[in-house]
């Protein structure tokens, strides 16, 4: 069967036969799979997109390896997502692998207080999970220096500016890409000189902004040029693919909808939330990091919210925020327990391969833009 042609300048960029980068999602909690694993990375990149590894949670020893798996498993093109936090904060003392039942008694009693409360009164078991100082969040300038290393095709900065290492990954043959909610640090990073920009709206799973996505990819396409943007927040299928080419995007950025097939490495309660929501089913919080992410709704949010408690700076909330996702999962409280996720959750109903989301979101593409459009739609000149 012959194959669809759609490329746009990101798959000259690049070296893909399709302009569709899958998110770089890491966990939503200590311990739990990548939501972005060498897996997912490889069947998307094997299926003519490009695969993006969610570098957060590794050790920089597993990061390593993991970008060896993905070279020995395809010669295609992929990329690596870290979060390059602007100020990190960090436990003193934190030299070698520890609880994190330790690491949380260090926190400001008042959330240790808290946290106690709610095991007692839910008879929430103690969790037996490691917390490693030698984290690629804990020391993202290790972490680079390995990309950089491996000569990683694609850099994603998940988080932050990526442009001080800008001139380095060129040297060695490198793209950086940096995302944004707004045209403001758009800006910055374009200034800065990465090559791809990715304008992410208030839909998206993960953490995110304020604006939606079509109000924000005209204004951050007009304030970069000529710097290329893809679309990122409420993009699952082929209409959203083709929305954002409409809209002057060289490619998307999909998240949530690879999140929830085979190859994506979410729990399965998380794939199934994403299954069973509506378009309102999710929330924006800074309950799972410290910083405005968006995840599926459930009982939690409404357990923090109650508290009066303020986020704590990241990574630190990501601490208290894994211990209690942690006991949930282990005292089996399913209505606790959820991802990250967007909104466009609601559309989606199955969990198929990374490769039949590529595919289909490329035919469907193509079909509105050749066949539809032609005939809904009547232009002159």
């Amino acid at each position: 069967m012959k194959r669809a042609v759609l490329r746009t300048k990101l798959c000259d960029m690049l070296g893909i036969e399709y302009p569709i980068i899958s998110a770089g999602m890491g966990p939503t909690l200590i311990g739990e799979p990548n939501g972005a694993p060498v897996e997912l990375v490889v069947a998307v990149s094997e299926a003519g997109g490009l695969g993006v590894l969610g570098g957060a949670g590794f050790s920089i020893d597993e990061l390593q390896q993991a970008i060896r798996e993905i070279k020995a498993q395809t010669g295609k093109p992929f990329g690596v997502d870290l979060l390059l936090p602007k100020n990190l904060m960090t436990f003193e003392g934190f030299n070698e692998p520890i609880p994190l039942m330790t690491l949380i008694e260090q926190l400001p009693q008042p959330y240790l207080d808290w946290f106690h409360k709610v095991k007692a009164e839910m008879n929430l078991p103690d969790i037996d999970l490691m917390v490693k100082p030698n984290t690629t969040v804990m020391l993202p300038n290790e972490a680079i220096r390995i990309c950089i290393e491996e000569r990683v095709p694609l850099f994603c900065a998940g988080l932050g500016n990526p442009g001080f290492m800008v001139k380095e990954a060129h040297a060695q043959g490198m793209k950086v890409l940096g995302i944004s909610g707004n045209t403001k640090n758009a800006q910055r990073m374009a200034e800065s000189g990465v090559d791809l920009l990715v304008a992410q709206g208030y839909e998206a799973g993960g953490h995110t902004g304020r604006i939606g996505t079509m109000a924000l990819l005209p204004q951050v396409i007009d304030s970069v040029a000529p710097i290329p943007v893809l679309a990122a927040g409420g993009i699952g299928d082929g209409r959203g693919l083709a929305a954002a080419l409409a809209m002057g995007c060289v490619g998307v950025w999909v998240g949530t909808r690879f999140l929830a097939t085979v190859e994506g490495g979410a729990m399965d309660l998380c794939k199934k939330r994403i299954l069973e929501s509506t378009d309102e089913d999710t929330r924006v919080s800074k309950l799972y990091t410290g910083k405005t992410s968006r995840a599926n709704y459930t009982r939690f949010h409404d357990l923090w919210d109650a508290s009066g408690l303020e986020a704590l700076p990241f990574p630190i909330q990501v601490l208290l925020c894994s211990v209690m996702l942690g006991s949930f999962v282990k005292g089996n409280k399913p209505d606790y327990i959820s991802g990250f996720a967007g909104q466009i959750s609601g559309l989606i109903h199955t969990v198929i391969s990374a490769h039949q989301v590529v595919e289909e979101m490329v035919t469907e593409a193509v079909e509105i833009l050749t066949e539809k459009l032609p005939q809904t739609v009547t232009v002159k000149k």
